[in-house]
């Protein structure tokens, strides 16, 4: 085991006993990715800025934006805190979900939004969808997504997510699945894609709730030509406390390095 492995380990078992630990660093194609359920900005919005802009994401994978109050607005302030724009989705769009993306790291092709169907008394749902391009690289789309609590409109909306990877060949999704892995929907997502913590564990594996993590709910999942160099909730990340991850929102984020396969 090398030793960022062991003090990923480390990190994983004992999130408050985390040390510092590096993702795979950056290279041709590779995309640095960040999911993050942010609760709507109801929380310590300086802690939340602060682990996002420590973890230097590439691309934002957000879940919870604001919906209802100037939500436009919001979360654009959001983007300007953390270094990024706004790229697909949002409150009104995607009823939810957002792509934020660093200036100048991504090339965004089209936007794919969608409104899920929607069951009397359930909260809208829907995906936040982009197709981009990453230099030398062949496009890919990347999808933030928050699915519902109800087990049968859930399965649903995998059945979906599938659909929305047909816009290319290779695609990722991210997001807040409330759901767990052994799950029939996340089984199904598994089935046809790579589930990225343990294809390349990195960090943490549970990702709620921050101050006693004990499930798996959040997640980055990939096209089998996609390479998973290393996915995980960042404990121990030079830049995030675990002050900041317990205050910052109710989830832990995710950060993935993806590696998109050559034009």
């Amino acid at each position: 085991m090398t030793a960022a492995n062991a003090a990923a380990a480390t990190a994983a078992a004992n999130p408050a006993a985390a040390v510092a630990v590096e993702p795979p660093p950056p290279g041709p194609r590779r995309l640095r990715l960040l999911s993050y359920n942010i609760r709507s900005l109801r929380d310590d919005r300086r802690a939340l800025v602060r682990v996002i802009r420590a973890c230097a994401p590439d691309l934002v994978c957000v879940q919870e934006s604001p919906r209802y109050w100037r939500p436009e607005g919001q979360a654009g302030r959001l983007a300007r805190s953390t270094g990024t724009d706004v790229l697909a989705g949002g409150g009104r769009t995607a009823a939810g979900p957002m792509l934020l993306g660093r200036p100048g790291a991504v090339e965004v092709v089209a936007v794919h939004d969608r409104l899920l169907p929607k069951t009397r008394g359930l909260h809208a749902r829907g995906f936040a969808t982009a197709l981009l391009r990453l230099p030398g690289a062949a496009p890919f789309t990347v999808t933030s997504c928050h699915l519902s609590l109800d087990p049968h409109e859930r399965h649903g909306q995998f059945e979906l997510l599938l659909d929305q990877l047909g816009i290319a060949e290779h695609g990722i999704v991210a997001g807040d699945f409330n759901e767990h892995p052994d799950g029939p929907g996340w089984q199904l997502l598994a089935s046809r894609l790579q589930d990225g913590y343990p294809t390349a564990p990195w960090g943490g594996e549970f990702t709620s709730v921050p101050e006693r993590p004990y499930q798996r709910i959040d997640a980055v999942f990939a096209t089998p030509g996609i390479t998973v160099l290393g996915c995980g909730v960042p404990h121990g990340l030079p830049g995030v406390t675990e002050t900041d991850l317990r205050a910052a929102t109710d989830h832990l984020p995710v950060l993935a390095v993806l590696e998109i396969p050559a034009a």
